[in-house]
């Protein structure tokens, strides 16, 4: 059997938009993913947070969104002093209160 214990998953409505945020929490860090449609790793960023200094790379590059995905996985990396792996699979480009919104409902999570 597996444990679900700190398995995160929440769908979340922005301007008619279906977003699944599913946060997987480790000691060290979080994988946090975002699909809309189908459950599919899309591009992938890895954030390393460690005494006030966050260095980031990108696994999986995009064609867009490449700023929001930076943001959010240098945050919660921030946050969490550790590290966090951020995939996002979407439909078409995220206009700004998606982001918003998406931003609130991660940091909701990790805290």
């Amino acid at each position: 059997m597996i444990s679900q214990v700190g398995y995160r998953k929440k769908t979340v409505n922005v301007n008619q938009r279906d977003f699944l945020v599913q946060i997987v929490p480790f000691d060290n860090g979080n994988f946090i993913s975002i699909t809309e449609g189908k459950e599919k790793i899309g591009t992938v960023v890895v954030s390393i947070g460690l005494g006030g200094r966050v260095s980031s790379a990108t696994v999986i590059p995009s064609k867009s969104e490449t700023i929001f995905l930076k943001m959010v996985s240098e945050r919660v990396a921030s946050t969490i002093n550790g590290i966090c792996l951020f995939s996002l699979n979407i439909q078409k480009e995220l206009e700004l209160e998606s982001m918003k919104v998406l931003m609130n409902e991660i940091m909701e999570i990790i805290k």
